[in-house]
């Protein structure tokens, strides 16, 4: 074994995968072969997850199978529409709340198992992955319409997996330009390598626990702001800017000179721009112009250029999905839980295949602490 040490396992190899493949370099990301941007500008949400999962992208027979039998798991029961009251009575954190009612999920589903031998079977958890992912939008709707005193919104069938969302969030079906945007942004989030999440969920599994532990984990890794906050923390600062009536430029140098940081930018795997950022940008620039006001896009764009001239560092894709959000009139409290409604198919996919070819994930640490300490009895201490 060896004694390098490589905190927070920094370029350690620690799987091979076939879902998605990260350039650096040269601003690349792949899912199963396919650039980010083609899947952005020509696959929905459902085909992607199908492709995660399946391993190809579906047909059209194929994909309204799919896309159907997902519709038709996102009600959700009666106890946990009662937890979500509960938790938003509570005025709970929307990750801490989707965190647990995620964890209840599993409850009502009648294949959850908890059995060694049966908690790896594939098919079955396709068909709760399907449950998984088609009830956390409803959930998450609900949740956010509950703390502000109005009646939870009851899913449709006959809306994509983005408009659906929408329609439940709004209680009014919104047009094709939001969401075709907002599926669009899902495409995006869907998966990306070992991220945090991922791994947690990994080693969940690992352990031969059943899909909804796995899933709960990487919801609560994805709480953490040096994960998944970060589109929340761009936005209170675009935020900040408007209120303090300074040039975008000069808030950002004012910033860095008070030594604090700048959300949106820079990345443990990307050395270029994010090839997210580059099409989440477009789509923010695309809602300002319709909308008639390009104020949050043009800041955004101010203090872009001013951090890659000054800094070197370019945006990544919770910079651009800030304003995109925003502009769509999503609560800017639940953009996390936005991220993990969509990255919940990379999760699943991750899962599916740790459970192929299962190795129990359990690295060392190098100890520092003493090791001649002598036992003194508790009567003498």
């Amino acid at each position: 074994m060896s004694d390098d040490l490589k905190r927070g396992l920094e370029g350690v190899l620690v799987a091979e995968s076939e879902l998605s493949f990260i350039d650096g370099d040269a601003g690349q990301l792949i899912y199963r072969g396919y650039d980010i941007a083609d899947l952005a500008d020509g696959a929905s949400y459902e085909e992607v997850v199908y492709l995660l999962w399946y391993g190809h992208l579906p047909n059209r027979d194929e994909l309204e199978e799919f896309s159907s039998a997902m519709a038709s798991e996102r009600a959700l029961d009666a106890n946990v529409h009662r937890t979500i009251e509960a938790l938003a009575d509570a005025d709970e954190n929307p990750m801490a709340a989707l965190r647990t009612v995620v964890s209840q999920l599993s409850a009502n589903d009648a294949e959850a198992t908890f059995d060694a031998e049966s908690v790896t079977d594939r098919e079955a958890n396709i068909r709760k992955g399907r449950r998984i992912t088609a009830k956390i939008p409803t959930a998450l709707a609900a949740f956010a319409r509950l703390r502000n005193g109005n009646d939870p919104v009851a899913p449709r069938e006959d809306l994509s997996h983005a408009a659906n969302f929408l329609y439940m969030l709004n209680d009014e079906e919104p047009d094709d330009v939001l969401a075709d945007v907002f599926d669009q942004a899902l495409v995006l989030h869907a998966d990306h390598g070992l991220n945090a999440s991922t791994f947690s969920a990994m080693v969940t599994a690992s352990t031969l626990a059943d899909l909804h532990s796995a899933v709960t984990s990487a919801i609560g890794t994805l709480a953490g702001s040096l994960h998944g906050g970060a589109n929340q923390n761009v936005m209170r600062m675009l935020q900040e800017v408007d209120e303090s009536g300074m040039d975008p430029t000069e808030w950002v140098k004012q910033a860095l000179d008070e030594g604090k940081r700048v959300a949106g930018f820079g990345h443990r795997v990307y050395n270029v721009k994010d090839p997210r950022a580059n099409i989440l940008g477009e789509q923010s620039e695309a809602l300002a112009e319709a909308a008639g006001d390009m104020k949050w896009y043009d800041y955004s764009v101010a203090v872009e250029e001013y951090m890659l001239e000054e800094k070197g560092l370019a945006p990544n894709v919770d910079f651009y999905s800030a304003s995109t959000y925003y502009q769509m009139g999503i609560p800017i409290d639940i953009y996390t839980p936005i991220f993990a409604m969509s990255r919940v198919g990379g999760w699943i996919a991750h899962v599916l295949e740790q459970y192929e070819d299962n190795r129990l994930i359990r690295p060392r640490a190098r100890y520092v602490g003493p090791r001649d300490q002598t036992f003194v009895p508790l009567g003498e201490r």
